[in-house]
């Protein structure tokens, strides 16, 4: 497997409030999951009125087609998120929608507008310090989507299953008054299978960011959130808006945050990595 580079992590504090209307440069989200029972879109909506922000990236699975297809799912709250999103496209946000495969009907309009959303299947996005990064959904390098369509649904729907145990589970734990606890995260990090996927996902992810010449690249896809140097090569990942509800935020100095967001903002991982130079920051475990 491929040295991971841990040497740039330090300490870190967490956010003691939330900075209302911050004003940064890039936004990027990915596997919101609208349309899906699972999907936290009150959390997401409170996100995105908190930020003004010149480029808004939708890195993929942002409308669930394929649960919309099992069952009509639709409430106000995913209509909000839409109405946000259009609304922030209108006034003056470059708004980018990056298809994954929940969504990947969008691909055919590749290279076009839908209103004043942007559709790319991959785009290289140039930071204020002048960094180059990939970004894509990352569906691309998943051999179970690629080559097995119906496996990749029967996946989603024991993923559903899994989703409504962690529901039964976290209802339990709040009675006891204990924290929310996400079992779909605990299984990725424990079960060797899912490791083992995750690590091929992230080096292949790594291979093509590499066969593009650029310092880094943004994904999503697996909901698993991340910044982390591999050798020459930053490798970002949105995580998700089901249980994780993560995004990376780009300062205007080219500094690259992890956020989570709840009922309050906590900064998960920060870097600063100049072009050429070395990788600085900070890390909260989540």
């Amino acid at each position: 497997m491929m040295e991971r580079d841990r040497r740039d992590r330090g300490q870190g504090g967490k956010v003691a409030s939330i900075q209302h209307n911050r004003d940064i440069n890039s936004v990027f989200i990915s596997d919101d999951h609208l349309g899906f029972s699972g999907c936290s879109a009150e959390y997401l909506l409170g996100f995105l009125e908190d930020v003004r922000c010149k480029n808004l990236y939708l890195v993929g699975d942002i409308i669930d087609f394929w649960s919309l297809r099992r069952k009509r799912f639709w409430p106000d709250s995913h209509s909000r998120v839409v109405r946000k999103i259009l609304e922030m496209a209108q006034g003056g946000t470059r708004v980018v929608m990056v298809p994954g495969n929940h969504d990947e009907t969008l691909r055919q309009y590749n290279g076009t507008f839908i209103g004043n959303v942007e559709i790319s299947d991959r785009l290289v996005h140039e930071t204020p310090d002048g960094r180059r990064l990939l970004v894509l959904h990352g569906d691309q390098f998943d051999s179970v989507v690629r080559c097995s369509p119906l496996l990749a649904m029967i996946g989603a729907n024991l993923y559903d299953l899994l989703l409504k145990m962690n529901t039964l589970i976290n209802a339990a734990r709040r009675r006891m008054g204990k924290e929310y606890w996400s079992l779909a995260s605990f299984l990725k990090h424990k079960v060797k299978n899912a490791v083992q996927y995750i690590d091929r996902y992230e080096e292949a992810v790594i291979r093509a960011a590499r066969s593009e010449d650029v310092d880094g690249v943004i994904c999503g896809h697996i909901h698993r959130a991340e910044i982390r140097r591999m050798g020459d090569i930053t490798y970002m990942n949105c995580g998700d808006w089901v249980e994780s509800c993560t995004a990376l935020m780009e300062h205007h100095d080219g500094r690259i945050e992890l956020l989570q967001w709840r009922e309050e903002a906590t900064c998960l991982k920060e870097r600063y990595i100049p072009a050429g130079g070395e990788c600085t920051g900070s890390e909260i475990a989540a």
